[in-house]
C-alpha cells in the first residue's frame, strides 16, 4: 500500500484521519444590567475599566463581550432579582434598595460603591407630621411596599401603604396620601415639591448579586471577574505617593506610610536623602499628607491609580 508519510507498515489507513480536532464549547457567564439609566451607566463603566467593552447600542437586549467570556443581559431593573433567582442571568449588577424590596432569594457577593442612595419617608414641610408616631393611621405612598411595612413593623407604626409606581412625591399634594416613602440621592426632587425627610429606612448602593447555584466553571469566571472588579476598587480608593525625604526622619516617615506591605525607598543623588514610594488610602489623604510634611517630607507627588492587585 502507498504510504506518503512513510510510517511503518501498517500504521497508515488512507481512511482514518491523521488528526481529529475536538471542538470544546466554552461556557460564557451571564450578567444582567438595568436596560437604561444611571445604573447602567455605571455598570457598564465598571465593566470597562474591568477591560471588558459592552456595545450597548442600537437597543440590543443581549450582548456578547469579545474580551470575557460573558454575556449582558439588558433587563428592567424590576425583573433582574427574579431572572437571577431563576438562572437566567448567573449574575447582575442591582441596586441594593430593588434587592431588599423584592425579597428573591440570590446571594449579594460584592458592594460596588457607586449609584448610592437612601430610602426615606418624607413628609410635607408645613404638615402637622413631626415623628414617626404621628404616621399611625395615616397614608404613605410608595413603590417599595415590602420595605417600608417592614419598616413599620420594626418600629410598631400602623400606617396604611398606598403602592404606586412613578412620581411618588407629588402623592401628599394631591391629597393621595400624608407621606411618601421612597429613594433620595440629592433631596432636590423633595425640596422642589415641598416635603422633607422624615426618616432614612435604608442606605443602598450597587451591589454584585448571583445565583445560588453557579456550576463550578461558571463560579471560576465570577471569581475571575470579582478579581479585576476589586483591583478597580482598590485603585480607586488609594492614592500612589512619591516623596523626597531627608535619611534622619525616615524612620519616622515610613511609621506615617506604611505602604501596601512597606514603602519603597530609593537612593538620591545626596546622600543625606531618598525618594519613598507608597501608597495612601484617600480616606485619610489629608491627614497623612500634613503628618507627612511635619515629619520633614518635601517634593510630594499625588498620582492616581488605575488598577491596584494586593
Amino acid at each position: 500500500m502507498y504510504n506518503p508519510l512513510g510510517l511503518p507498515s501498517g500504521f497508515f489507513c488512507p481512511q482514518r484521519r491523521l488528526s481529529t480536532t475536538k471542538k470544546i464549547k466554552m461556557e460564557r457567564l451571564s450578567i444582567a444590567v438595568q436596560k437604561s439609566g444611571r445604573l447602567q451607566e455605571g455598570s457598564l463603566e465598571l465593566l470597562k475599566k474591568c477591560g471588558i467593552s459592552v456595545d450597548s447600542g442600537n437597543g440590543q437586549l443581549k450582548v456578547s463581550c469579545a474580551d470575557f467570556p460573558l454575556e449582558v443581559l439588558f433587563l428592567r431593573n424590576s425583573d433582574i432579582p427574579q431572572y437571577v433567582q431563576d438562572g437566567v442571568a448567573d449574575i447582575a449588577i442591582i441596586g441594593g434598595n430593588l434587592l431588599e424590596e423584592s425579597d428573591e432569594d440570590v446571594q449579594i457577593i460584592e458592594s460596588l460603591g457607586f449609584s448610592k442612595c437612601r430610602v426615606s419617608i418624607a413628609v410635607p414641610k408645613s404638615g402637622q407630621i413631626k415623628s414617626l408616631s404621628d404616621l399611625n393611621g395615616k397614608k404613605i405612598a410608595t413603590s417599595y411596599p415590602n420595605t417600608l411595612q417592614k419598616f413599620l413593623d420594626k418600629k410598631g407604626i400602623n400606617a396604611e401603604i398606598h403602592t404606586i409606581s412613578g412620581s411618588v412625591e407629588i402623592a401628599p399634594n394631591i391629597g393621595l396620601a400624608e407621606g411618601i416613602c421612597d429613594i433620595v440621592s440629592s433631596g432636590n426632587t423633595l425640596f422642589m415639591n415641598g416635603l422633607r425627610e422624615l426618616e432614612v429606612i435604608l442606605r443602598s448602593e450597587a451591589v454584585l448579586i448571583a445565583n445560588k447555584s453557579l456550576s463550578a466553571e461558571k463560579q471560576r469566571l465570577v471569581d475571575q471577574l470579582l478579581f479585576r472588579i476589586r483591583a478597580v476598587q482598590a485603585a480607586k480608593t488609594n492614592k500612589y505617593v512619591l516623596l523626597n525625604a531627608p535619611v534622619a526622619a525616615l524612620d519616622k516617615i515610613t511609621e506615617i506610610l506604611p505602604g501596601v506591605k512597606s514603602p519603597t525607598i530609593l537612593p538620591l543623588a545626596d546622600k543625606e536623602w531618598v525618594s519613598v514610594h507608597s501608597v495612601i488610602n484617600e480616606n485619610r489623604f489629608w491627614e497623612v499628607i500634613d503628618q507627612l510634611r511635619e515629619a520633614g517630607a518635601q517634593g510630594i507627588l499625588i498620582v492616581p491609580i488605575e488598577k491596584m492587585v494586593v
